[in-house]
Formats: structure tokens, sequence, C-alpha cells
């Protein structure tokens, strides 16, 4: 384990936990597994199942971040992270395992020290693909709260522009 990169992110973070450990860990099999460093712009891409700690660790040791694009939210409550090359194509997606039962402090030291990751994560492929680069949109003016938003936000119902939050969610429940 690196020790300046953990110090790094558990500053980032505000404290030290296993949570942030997974993330760290994750984002470091990652760079091994594809041969990536830290993003400057957007060539890695992580797609998060989670919006826990862990994500903290990612934006620290990978610099991906929502604000640039490449820290992207798919959450389904699972600690798993999707990586992708952009250069290459290049994708893994790795899955916490079952961890035996250990302390808090363990846990962590186990999850930051551990030679084998084999024990730690699962190795997979990403069933999806690559998500295309950020893109600017325009902004739209909503019709009824006067709020500036994103064009892909913008609902039309009876023949206004509306925000999410001023339009009236439709479903069928399907």
């Amino acid at each position: 384990m690196n020790q300046a990169l953990w110090e790094k992110s558990v500053a980032f973070h505000g404290h030290h936990c296993p949570g942030l450990a997974i993330g760290v860990r994750a984002s470091l099999e990652a760079m091994k597994a594809l041969k990536i460093d830290f993003s400057e712009d957007e060539d890695v891409v992580c797609v998060t199942e989670n919006d826990a700690c862990g994500v903290d660790g990612v934006q620290v040791i990978l610099g991906c971040s929502a604000g640039k694009g490449n820290l992207i939210f798919r959450n389904r409550g699972k600690q798993a992270f999707s990586f992708f090359n952009r250069k290459n194509g290049e994708k893994i997606r790795l899955v916490l395992k079952e961890l035996p039962e250990m302390s808090r402090d363990e846990k962590e030291s186990f999850l930051l020290n551990e030679a084998d990751a084999t024990k730690i994560f699962d190795f997979k492929i990403p069933d999806y693909d690559l998500p295309e680069p950020a893109r600017i949109f325009q902004s739209i003016i909503c019709e009824k709260c006067g709020e500036k938003t994103a064009e892909p936000m913008i609902r039309l119902e009876n023949g206004q522009k509306l925000c999410l939050d001023c339009a009236n969610p439709y479903s069928r429940g399907m």
C-alpha cells in the first residue's frame, strides 16, 4: 500500500475507514489491470454502483469526478466499481467479496494490505459499454420556476418547457 496515497485519501474523505479502503484498493487494482493512472481529463471513467465512502477513494486515486464527467453513479447499493480506459476501450468491474468476520481496524488493514486481491474482489467484465464523454448542453429556462436547466432535463408538458422539479412525473407503474 502506498502510504502517501492512503493519507491523501483520508485527508480528502475526513477519516479513515474500511469503506474508504475499498475504493482505494479497487482503484489501485484497476490501475494495475488496465494500466491506467490518475486521469487529468476523461481518459479513465469509473461507474460506481454505490454512493458510499469508497467513492472518495476513487476520486483521489484516479481523478474521477462528477464534475469532469468521468465519475458516474449507477447506484445499485453494491460495493462494485467498473473502470474504463477510454484510450483503448479496456474495462473491468471489481465487486467486493464477502469478507471474513473481523474488527473494523482489521478489515481496513486487510483491504489495504492483503497481497492477493482475488481474496477481496471478484474481477469481472462490465455488461455495459463505456459511457459517452461528457457533453455540454444548451440551457433552457423553465417556464414555471424561471430557472436555467440543461436541455436533457427539460420536459414538455401541456406545451410548456418544465424542469424536472416543476414537471409532473408520469408513470404507469411498469
